[in-house]
């Protein structure tokens, strides 16, 4: 059984997946994706991949709002799935804002450089003493 940091790094490649098909035209079957990465359904890694996507424009505009000069598509990819988890984890999820913020600051220190690391915790900040 997988522990939901884990989790959090199959989400990030699945939203990872889906945005670079997006882009190249491709359809994307969400529920595929997932079942290449998990042998075994999973209700954490189902809520947030589709979250995500649901609300996708709300988080980019969120992100947006508190990028210093910034917009989340000049982000690559990688760094923009893992903002957006981290939003969607910060507005819609039930794991505490404080454990959310540092999930997507771990992924980002494992795939990002540090500016971009700082980046997102600044983003993630302002959301969270805004709630």
């Amino acid at each position: 059984m997988k522990n939901r940091s884990e989790l959090r790094e199959i989400i990030m490649r699945v939203l990872y997946q889906c945005a670079v098909m997006k882009d190249a035209s491709i359809e994307c079957d969400v529920n595929n994706l997932i079942k290449e990465q998990l042998e075994v359904e999973n209700e954490f890694v189902d809520e947030i991949i589709f979250g995500v996507l649901e609300h996708e424009n709300e988080l980019i505009d969120k992100a947006n709002q508190y990028l210093d000069n910034w917009t989340i598509d000049r982000l690559n990819k990688v760094d923009q799935v893992i903002l957006k988890v981290g939003i969607y984890e910060l507005i819609y999820g039930d794991t505490p804002d404080v454990v959310a913020i540092n999930e997507a600051i771990e992924l980002s220190k494992k795939y990002s450089d540090e500016k971009v690391t700082k980046m997102i915790n600044a983003v993630l900040d302002g959301i969270y003493k805004n709630k």
